[in-house]
């Protein structure tokens, strides 16, 4: 990577939906030799995707958003929980983490009934030996840290 190859990063965090005209235009390329690079940092694996990020809590028919901290019973394996947590309805997140916790777990959830079955199945079916729950109330910003 070089220096326009990281402008070209760094305005597409800004904006993903920019023109490579645009684009071209702010790191001073073509759009074409613009279009090339995005495309090489594409195939490369520099860049991995394009998404659309969407508060959480923005559809209030979405039901609840949570983030679980989880530590695992002594006798389950990062593998076990991982297979059987990714399975389960709702869940939109599992991060291995440092600290206290095992494991960070984002899920949604229709209501409060929903919420304590998942957290039931987690304890019964995926090892779970301890659980801490936080309710999104709304998400500040919606731009991923970069």
């Amino acid at each position: 990577m070089d220096r326009l190859d990281s402008e070209i990063i760094g305005a597409l965090r800004e904006d993903a939906r920019i023109s490579y005209r645009d684009l071209g235009v702010r790191v001073g390329l073509s759009a074409n030799a613009t279009a090339e690079r995005v495309r090489r940092m594409l195939r490369d694996g520099v860049i991995r995707g394009f998404t659309t990020l969407v508060d959480p809590t923005a559809d209030s028919r979405a039901g609840l958003v949570v983030f679980i901290d989880i530590t695992l019973r002594l006798d389950t394996t990062n593998e076990e929980f991982e297979r059987v947590v990714l399975k389960l309805p709702g869940i939109t997140e599992v991060v291995h983490v440092t600290g206290a916790h095992d494991y960070l777990v984002r899920a949604r959830a229709a209501g409060p009934a929903e919420l304590d079955a998942l957290l039931r199945t987690l304890k019964r079916e995926a090892g779970v030996a301890q659980s801490s729950t936080r309710i999104a109330l709304r998400a500040a910003t919606t731009a991923p840290a970069g």
